[in-house]
């Protein structure tokens, strides 16, 4: 096992603030290499040691703000309605959707696209599943599905509802109100008719 020197750790975290600082400032979208290593105070070939490129960088940033997404909804009540599943999971889905760069990033790691190695938005990717699986365990909804495949369906839509919200033709509806539909078929038994009335 490798050990991490300690001026390594320090140099990858001064990269970190300066990239946070300016996505606070501006937004992922105005992040540029340059700017993060003049920030820094470091040469831009330090950066490529560190990241194997700004989307590397991207990756662990959004990574690490959808993990603290997932403590805050970890912590949270289990939720019992459609309504209380959209409360708590709106802030992450406002994180996710907020700009176009986020949410192609997001695409890009998860694992829906091919890539060879996992990095932390994938790693939050099956977090998620683990999070959502525990709400369906037992509760008002559906018992005839595996909670995992349950949760992976909820994930599966919400990606819809966000991509959706990207395309011209699709995004007069809040997100919520989009997803709504999704987990009401998805997450409630189906209704039998009485045959008598």
């Amino acid at each position: 096992m490798t050990t991490i020197q300690p001026r390594t750790l320090k140099t990858r975290a001064r990269l970190i603030e300066a990239a946070t600082d300016i996505v606070a400032e501006s937004s992922f979208t105005e992040l540029r290499v340059e700017e993060v290593v003049r920030r820094a105070g470091v040469a831009k070939g330090t950066f490529f040691a560190h990241f194997k490129d700004k989307d590397a960088l991207l990756d662990r940033m959004i990574g690490q703000i959808i993990d603290q997404h997932l403590d805050q909804i970890s912590g949270q009540d289990t939720p019992k309605t459609i309504d209380e599943i959209l409360d708590t999971l709106t802030p992450l889905m406002r994180f996710m959707g907020s700009e176009r760069t986020v949410f192609d990033v997001i695409l890009r790691y998860s694992g829906a696209a091919s890539v060879e190695e996992i990095g932390p938005i994938a790693a939050t990717f099956e977090r998620f599943i683990h999070v959502l699986a525990d709400w369906f365990v037992d509760g008002p909804f559906r018992q005839d599905a595996d909670p995992a495949t349950l949760a992976e369906g909820v994930q599966a839509f919400v990606f819809q509802a966000l991509a959706l919200n990207f395309c011209a033709l699709n995004n007069h509806r809040p997100v919520r109100d989009r997803l709504r539909p999704y987990l009401e078929l998805w997450l409630n038994p189906a209704k039998t008719l009485d045959p008598q009335g």
